[in-house]
């Protein structure tokens, strides 16, 4: 099984507001082993709020463009992190940029993608696709459906989908199943933006929605086990 692991930057800042947490990534690093232990080849994509959040600077004398630059070269400092972080925890990964940044970091090419997962290596993709304009959710997909990842698991702080915002609603239900269509369709569905939802509906890739911090969460999803809300 080849999984997609998508991680918001807020997620790596652990319990700080901002920043990069090394306890976090080190406990991420344990639970990504474990999956690797069940199986799987392990991709993963993060996002860049704990440093930079393209949406807030944009409009602000900052063009969009720039705004979204800005956030895509936060990504790079997050995966650099994060890869130094698993290679000394014993999960040996490689971190490759859509962004071209040479000095710092390998260049992302499908081919090399897959050497290094074919060499048991965690492949961290940053920068999102290189392009404005697409979030990292929608990146995470497109990374997902070009090596050919049998799920994307997105990473939250809620054990899967509500039909309401459990943060703001105490009788928010949630949904153990959910067809992409539907979650593409549903207003109060914003778990990931319509944009990516749409494109893993376009391609029946699916998408398992999950707690992060749950212990072995990830590994039982390697496992096929019911975890948060299926998306697919």
């Amino acid at each position: 099984m080849r999984l997609l692991l998508k991680l918001s930057g807020e997620q790596l800042a652990g319990d700080n507001p901002r920043g990069f947490d090394i306890e976090r990534a080190k406990w991420i690093a344990g639970e990504v082993k474990k999956a690797q232990e069940a199986g799987a080849e392990i991709v993963v994509t993060v996002g860049a709020g704990n440093f930079v959040r393209g949406e807030y600077f944009a409009g602000q004398n900052i063009q969009q463009v720039t705004a979204d630059n800005m956030g895509m070269l936060a990504i790079i400092i997050n995966a650099l992190a994060l890869g130094d972080v698993f290679n000394s925890e014993g999960v040996p990964a490689a971190v490759l940029s859509n962004i071209e940044a040479n000095q710092v970091v390998d260049q992302y090419t499908y081919r090399r993608a897959l050497s290094h997962l074919a060499k048991g290596r965690v492949v961290i993709v940053a920068g999102g696709i290189g392009r404005p304009y697409i979030t990292s959710d929608s990146a995470a997909v497109s990374i997902a459906l070009e090596l050919d990842c049998d799920v994307v698991a997105k990473a939250t702080k809620f054990d899967g989908v509500f039909d309401k915002d459990p943060a703001k609603a105490a009788d928010a239900k949630k949904l153990d199943e959910l067809s992409l269509v539907d979650a593409v369709a549903g207003r109060e569905i914003k778990v990931m933006d319509k944009a990516a939802l749409g494109l893993a509906a376009d391609f029946h890739k699916p998408i398992v929605v999950f707690e992060l911090l749950k212990e072995g969460n990830i590994a039982k999803i390697v496992a096929g086990e019911k975890v948060g809300t299926r998306i697919g």
